[in-house]
């Protein structure tokens, strides 16, 4: 017997990712309403567990994008389009969450909800690119073509992310530096903080691949529908 190619439902593991990250989320949210506040912003660093998290899985859901974006373009394979598609729209919900985030934090902390600082901008642009990501898809009828400017707007959509990332070092402004800088490896936060953040970033990098898995195979049902 021979397992086959379009499964009927999503896979173990995709159910598995989902659940892990649904189960592990409450008890995140409590370990950062028990994480001891910070020094000068008190118990409204708080923000900076959903905030900081959110733009990371951004970046990396972006990536992802970038990375099958280019397997597309160079072997034409149905499959990469689906799960660039997946994670483009994964990481629209991520950063979305700390674009939000970063704006409640922003109104008691620089007395606005939203300043055209470096940070912000960069990050505004690259939320923009990838929403054009989608209209772009939406405008175009020919599945080839869309899946072929797609996967151009994905690779060069990410240069922004590396951009945006390095804006508060570049162009230092309103918005603090890393916590932890990946370029150097240094991390600026006291180790209790740190580890809620660190358990943060598992639960929501647990939720994006159940999610774009789940959205992927989505994505192949109507493809299959498409061609029907």
């Amino acid at each position: 017997m021979l397992k086959t190619e379009s499964p009927e439902r999503p896979d173990a593991l995709t159910w598995a990712f989902l659940a892990l990250g649904v189960l592990l989320l409450p008890v995140g949210l409590y370990l950062a309403l028990a994480a001891p506040p910070d020094v000068n912003q008190g118990y409204l660093v708080r923000i900076m567990y959903l905030h900081v998290p959110g733009a990371w899985l951004g970046y990396l859901a972006f990536f992802v994008t970038f990375l099958y974006s280019l397997l597309y373009l160079f072997r034409q394979n149905p499959r990469y389009d689906r799960l660039a598609r997946a994670s483009a729209e994964i990481g629209l919900v991520f950063m979305g969450l700390s674009l939000v985030t970063g704006m409640l934090w922003a109104r008691p902390t620089w007395g606005v909800y939203w300043t055209w600082e470096p940070r912000l901008t960069t990050t505004a642009i690259l939320f923009a690119v990838y929403v054009g990501y989608f209209l772009l898809r939406g405008a175009i009828e020919d599945p080839e073509l869309r899946a072929k400017a797609a996967a151009a707007v994905g690779v060069l959509g990410f240069i922004n992310v590396p951009i945006s990332y390095m804006s508060v070092k570049w162009w230092r402004s309103l918005h603090q530096t890393q916590s932890i800088d990946l370029t150097t490896g240094k991390v600026h936060m006291a180790p209790e903080m740190l580890q809620v953040l660190l358990f943060h970033l598992v639960v929501f990098t647990l939720l994006y691949l159940g999610l774009v898995r789940f959205r992927g195979f989505l994505a192949a049902l109507e493809d299959r529908r498409e061609e029907a």
